[in-house]
């Protein structure tokens, strides 16, 4: 950011979290009215406006802001992942469960967030695609996924996490394994499994944790837990084994990975991504952006410091869209480079013009 006025572009959901602990648009303006900030707010008013609020609005700002849950944090990741010059992103933290403000180790307390952000302390951070969407932590299936989506926003304000935890146990009578064909980098499986999760955090859903030693945020890879088909009266033994790390490689498989394709012949599979419903798909393509983003987080083991890495918009839509989003985007990039051109070539003929009238000094009667 500049050292003269930081242009911000704040995106805030209003609806985010329990009504007692959300912060106003004024509360968090306010936090930062000793510096020299220019804000321009928008709230969303309905699913994947902070992304096109990002992409509409971001444009000669320094700075996104993003106030809201994971699912705001992701579409606001989603829009400057679509522009082409990518700038840090804010998170005030606001959502049920912030998994992933826990992870990156940004406070949920507005005064330490906001400090945070202004302190300017940013990190490099993997996030995934999932088909052509990016997610930033987690696309999951089966066993208490749909729960992030399916709890009433209501009962989330009145009740928080327990709510999730609550509506997630009421949904395992309709959990049923579904046949797949997992292809990884390092291999293949073929199997029932009834929940997977890929994820870049050490916590999901607020239901278990991983080995903070097992995650990297920016290494370039991924987690995967999978749980084969087991009898009902496995449940709950096997959510205690994944809280203990008891991955025993036959029932409950852990690995990392770049790079996923996953076919369900028999039925579509409906996945979650970041708390929200990503749709029902025979085949997905899941694959890491390596330290695609930098957002505003404190210095933090989970992190490998890296020299900082220049991201190519034209080559980042073309790892996301494919090639010929690449070929629209070098000729947008072409006609923007040819006309900035044209606009220079004008002004240095104006200013040679300019350069040429004689100056004509008064004679002194």
């Amino acid at each position: 950011m500049d050292n003269d006025t930081n242009k911000v572009l704040l995106v805030v959901n209003p609806c985010s979290g329990q009504s007692k602990k959300r912060a106003s648009v004024e509360d968090i303006i306010d936090k930062f009215s000793d510096d020299d900030y220019e804000f321009s707010v928008h709230n969303t008013t309905c699913q994947g406006d902070a992304t096109n609020i990002v992409k509409r609005e971001l444009e000669d700002h320094d700075l996104v802001v993003c106030c809201g849950g994971d699912g705001t944090l992701n579409e606001t990741i989603n829009g400057v992942m679509d522009m082409p010059r990518r700038v840090p992103i804010g998170y005030v933290p606001a959502g049920t469960t912030n998994d992933l403000a826990r992870t990156l180790g940004i406070p949920t307390e507005l005064e330490n967030a906001t400090e945070l952000i202004k302190s300017g302390q940013i990190n490099d951070y993997d996030i995934g695609l999932f088909n052509n969407r990016c997610f930033c932590y987690i696309a999951s299936f089966g066993a208490f996924s749909a729960s992030s989506y399916t709890t009433p926003q209501k009962l989330k304000n009145i009740f928080g996490h327990k709510a999730y935890v609550v509506k997630g146990f009421l949904e395992t009578k309709d959990i049923h394994p579904t046949k797949m064909r997992i292809e990884f980098d390092d291999g293949v499986l073929e199997d029932e499994f009834i929940f997977g999760t890929v994820s870049n955090s050490t916590s999901v859903g607020g239901f278990f944790k991983f080995r903070e030693e097992d995650i990297k945020l920016n290494d370039g890879y991924f987690e995967v837990l999978l749980v084969k088909k087991i009898p009902f009266y496995k449940y709950i033994p096997a959510i205690r084994k994944v809280q203990k790390y008891q991955y025993d490689g036959k029932e409950i498989i852990f690995f990392k990975t770049k790079k996923l394709k996953i076919h369900s012949p028999d039925e579509c599979v409906k996945w979650t991504v970041d708390g929200e419903f990503a749709g029902a798909h025979h085949n997905v393509m899941i694959h890491v952006l390596e330290r695609a983003i930098d957002i505003c987080s404190p210095e933090n083991h989970l992190f490998i410091k890296h020299e900082p890495k220049i991201i190519d918009p034209v080559e980042a839509a073309a790892e996301k869209y494919g090639k010929p989003e690449k070929k629209r985007r070098e000729k947008r990039a072409a006609k923007k480079a040819e006309k900035k051109k044209a606009e220079s070539a004008t002004e240095e003929a104006i200013a040679e013009e300019t350069a040429e009238v004689p100056v004509v000094e008064a004679e002194n009667e």
